[in-house]
């Protein structure tokens, strides 16, 4: 769950892509980097924190040139170190090369004791610095056939963007699992962003042209924008985590309004599992759209029973004095005048370990629920994930060791139910509907990304059913997730 961002072409470069990852701080909150180049050689800065905490208007002001390639991130088990902070920028005997990455390596482990073997040295516990080493050893010659050779041997997923002097490089696995889009400054039209996510480029003044295929790579330099695909070709599998919470909902991605998806999930959800209530309310915020939809379905009022705080950091001072929920109350508060007497539906995206719900829960009823009915608008998570996101162990992901009826018992709501899986895909799928009427303005030389379907997506955290395998490494009991 990290963010990539790059622009080629444009005369305050650094300072667009600072406001890109702006617009892109909700994939990762832990770090922040921007990488440029003046044609001649590259300009680094990284930092911890927030991109607006690391990028004071001073420092933008030292990263020169016309080309930017910029990255957030959210840490898994590499730890939230600034050696681990992207993009990664190094000189090597072709030249400079900086990349950015949002994904996970499921061969990494491998990969990386096979170059310690042959004399690499690494520098931070990122696999993304198994791609860095894998360009540098390669025996191509263009810098594009470079990351080509050393992305095809590499397993998983990986939506990357690349930097050269002159270059820049956007790069998404086969199976398309994280998502990457192209866009053009409306000012410029031969100047070109890439991003995570075209939300950002509204900020920017750059629309939105299409989403980059499963397996493509587009190189933009001074001949202009060119595209191929050095990858074979292979059936998508997008991460259906994305429409359920991680992207903003302002996104649409391969085709699919975010918000719109996240609204049918909630009409899915009062279709399968309506309740006899008063009021409905969402966790905010990702809840939201999918407890809109699910109150217009169920004809129940929607309200704002949950207000959230949107100036909690990450590091906080608790009262020596013990307080009862005291992170859940940092972040969340209860509004009694909708909840006092009333039964009431809480709809939110998951439950990871259950926690967070039980106080929630309490909460609820401490502030005068009468009843609470939790309803969750995706399947029970009950495997960690192998391609980017931060899920913890098996373990400790509660519905894979508890039922239905014992979740409920133990974050102590009056009911409790899940979206099915049929009901979660489906409703993307109909969301879709082909390209979901979004006016795709596409460059003459580049392709339509095809329909979506049920077999478009990727959903291992709720089936078990991974379509890239991981093998452990011999040395290590269990898997290590990599930080990209």
């Amino acid at each position: 769950m990290c963010g990539v961002f790059g622009i080629f072409g444009h005369s305050e470069a650094a300072n667009l892509t600072y406001l890109g990852l702006h617009a892109l701080q909700h994939r990762g909150q832990e770090s922040a980097g921007i990488v440029t180049s003046d044609g001649d050689q590259l300009y680094l800065h990284r930092g911890m924190g927030h991109v607006i905490d690391v990028f004071p208007p001073e420092q933008i002001d030292k990263l020169k040139g016309t080309t930017a390639i910029g990255h957030v991130r959210y840490s898994t088990a590499g730890g939230s170190l600034l050696k681990n902070a992207q993009p990664l920028a190094v000189d090597y005997a072709r030249g400079s090369i900086a990349v950015a990455h949002n994904g996970n390596l499921t061969n990494a482990e491998a990969l990386r004791e096979k170059l310690e073997e042959r004399g690499s040295i690494f520098q931070s516990m990122s696999d993304t610095e198994v791609i860095v080493h894998l360009v540098a050893i390669s025996t191509q010659r263009a810098v594009e056939d470079r990351v080509a050779d050393a992305l095809s041997l590499v397993q998983g997923a990986f939506s990357l963007v690349c930097l050269t002097e002159q270059s820049l490089i956007a790069v998404r696995d086969p199976l398309g699992i994280r998502p990457l889009c192209l866009g053009v400054m409306l000012t410029d039209p031969s100047c070109y962003v890439v991003a995570s996510e075209a939300s950002c480029f509204e900020l920017i003044d750059a629309k939105f042209v299409r989403d980059i295929e499963p397996g493509e790579m587009i190189i933009v330099d001074r001949r202009g924008l060119r595209t191929s695909h050095p990858f074979p070709t292979e059936r998508p599998r997008h991460c259906i985590f994305e429409f359920v919470y991680f992207a903003r909902p302002d996104s649409v991605i391969d085709g699919v309004s975010v918000y719109e998806a996240r609204k049918n999930l909630g009409r899915s959800l009062a279709d399968e599992h309506p309740v006899d209530a008063d009021v409905a309310i969402a966790v905010p915020d990702s809840g939201v759209p999918a407890t809109i939809g699910y109150a217009e379905r169920a004809k129940l009022p929607f309200e704002v029973g949950l207000v959230r705080s949107h100036y909690v950091g990450r590091t906080f001072i608790e009262p020596q004095q013990s307080i009862r929920h005291f992170g859940v109350k940092l972040k969340l508060a209860p509004v009694a005048a909708v909840l006092t007497g009333k039964r009431v539906v809480v709809v939110d995206d998951s439950i990871v370990r259950g926690t967070t719900s039980r106080k929630i829960v309490k909460m609820l009823r401490a502030a005068g629920a009468r009843e609470v009915h939790m309803r969750i608008s995706s399947p029970p998570n009950q495997w960690p994930c192998y391609y980017g996101i931060d899920t913890p162990t098996r373990s400790e992901l509660i519905a894979s060791s508890h039922n239905l009826a014992e979740i409920n018992q133990y974050i102590t709501s009056d009911t409790l139910e899940y979206l099915s899986l049929d009901g979660m895909i489906n409703a993307v799928v109909k969301t879709g509907g082909g390209n979901n009427g979004t006016s795709q303005r596409h460059l003459p030389t580049l392709n339509a990304a095809p329909s979506l379907s049920r077999e478009s997506f990727c959903d291992a955290c709720w089936s078990g059913n991974y379509p890239i395998q991981f093998v452990p490494h011999p040395r290590h009991r269990q898997m290590r997730l990599l930080d990209t």
